[in-house]
């Protein structure tokens, strides 16, 4: 979701007509697009605050802004805490950057309120052939340690047939692979009037558009994946073979302490569901570990969990109290250094298990669409499989291509492959 906010706002600046500089120093204006769903996000930008604020010592005349959740989380105290910020701007407020940045006199701002919905403005992406769209703003659970409802407000859907005609407009500019957006995409439709539609409809209407070979969503909620939404997985010829199904803890009364509103049967149910209708699909899921009051019992069960699963991934996090949610006041703390070893034996488990499933895919072919040149060897080429696996491999192709590759050896996290011959042949 950041990351799409932050590509509207390289569009907005440059219908302005600002150009990207090649360093801060170089920069007349430097904006921060802020995360704040973890602690060390905080700081990381605290550490960034102090640099922008040499410079702008430095250039008073530099405009210093700071967008997203961080800054909505903290409100007007950004001009308190660090008064050479000139802007300040929630997630719902991108649009009034431009505002700002037009007005005769740049005096300290900040704009905060849930009164637009961003998804109308313009993007510049990063890559032509892959697009965000965002289907929804805001999330209504109420999870116990999550700070996202207060800084992005009550979920608001965006209109069925605006959502179908953007899908064909990026289509029509070359998109092949499209990504769903929202902070619970299977919720999508239920705030609709005076027609309501679900999110398997709209992965149906969406999967109609011509042009698009894929379409990815995240994320979607255990509590609200139901059965239309797998079957589409298996039915829909565009719908990628990967599903990011958050488990959190694999403690039921940690589950219930967290607000998840599922316990582990509901959540193993969703998975024996998912394999049954789509018994190829990546399952890929975020843990967290150490929530005040994790014992080691309840630490078995997660474990256990990982181990029943088998996840093609995971993003895992230690517990980190944010301001205002109701987890920040909850008692039994889990020390730091307890913490620290439950995550190392969670990410061994993660990936021993990844390690095992990534296994299936040596000696098959599998579609790539190609990003470019591997991070790691830029003489070969790395992209991405329907299942969302990274493949580094050797061939011709160019970025947006979707080529075949012959998978020779799988790790936990990436696939290596040769580019099929038959496959360049059949696009030449």
């Amino acid at each position: 979701m950041n990351e799409h906010d932050s590509e509207r706002m390289k569009r907005m600046l440059e219908s302005l007509g600002y150009a990207e500089a090649p360093e801060r120093a170089d920069a007349d204006l430097i904006l921060f697009n802020t995360c704040s769903i973890r602690e060390s996000a905080d700081s990381r930008f605290i550490a960034h605050l102090g640099e922008a604020k040499r410079l702008k010592s430095e250039d008073p005349d530099r405009v210093v802004g700071v967008g997203g959740c961080w800054a909505q989380s903290v409100k007007e105290d950004v001009f308190r805490q660090f008064p050479f910020v000139d802007v300040a701007f929630g997630p719902g407020q991108v649009h009034k950057l431009a505002e700002f940045l037009t007005s005769d006199s740049l005096t300290a701002q900040g704009f905060f309120e849930f009164e637009g919905f961003t998804g109308h403005l313009p993007d510049k992406r990063a890559r032509d052939f892959h697009a965000w769209m965002q289907i929804s703003v805001g999330c209504n659970s109420v999870c116990s340690y999550c700070i996202v409802p207060s800084t992005r407000g009550r979920e608001v859907s965006r209109p069925f047939g605006e959502l179908v005609a953007e899908a064909r407009r990026l289509a029509e500019d070359g998109v092949r692979e499209l990504t769903l957006l929202g902070q619970n995409v299977n919720s999508y439709g239920r705030d609709l009037r005076p027609e309501r539609a679900s999110f398997a409809d709209l992965l149906h209407a969406v999967d109609a558009v011509g042009g698009l070979e894929r379409i990815r969503y995240t994320s979607p909620h255990p509590k609200d994946m139901r059965e239309d939404v797998i079957r589409a997985h298996a039915e829909l010829p565009s719908l990628c073979e990967h599903i990011h199904l958050p488990l959190q803890s694999g403690s039921s009364r940690v589950l219930k302490a967290m607000r998840r509103t599922y316990d582990r049967g509901r959540y193993l149910d969703r998975v024996a569901l998912i394999r049954e209708h789509v018994p190829d699909c990546a399952l890929t899921t975020d843990i967290i570990v150490g929530f005040p009051g994790e014992t080691d019992a309840e630490f078995e069960e997660t474990l256990a969990v990982v181990e029943e699963v088998g996840y093609d991934g995971a993003f895992t996090f230690v517990f980190s109290p944010r301001r205002g949610t109701a987890a920040a006041t909850l008692e039994g703390h889990v020390p730091h250094p307890v913490k620290i070893e439950r995550m190392e034996r969670l990410v061994e488990a993660v990936q021993r298990r990844a390690r095992e499933r990534a296994q299936r895919f040596v000696g098959r072919t599998l579609d790539v669409l190609v990003e470019g040149p591997s991070r790691n060897d830029p003489t070969r080429l790395r992209g991405r499989t329907r299942h969302n696996k990274v493949v580094n491999f050797a061939g011709l192709a160019a970025p947006g291509e979707i080529v075949d590759v012959a998978i020779t050896a799988a790790t936990s996290q990436t696939l290596t492959g040769e580019e099929s011959l038959v496959s360049r042949a059949t696009a030449a």
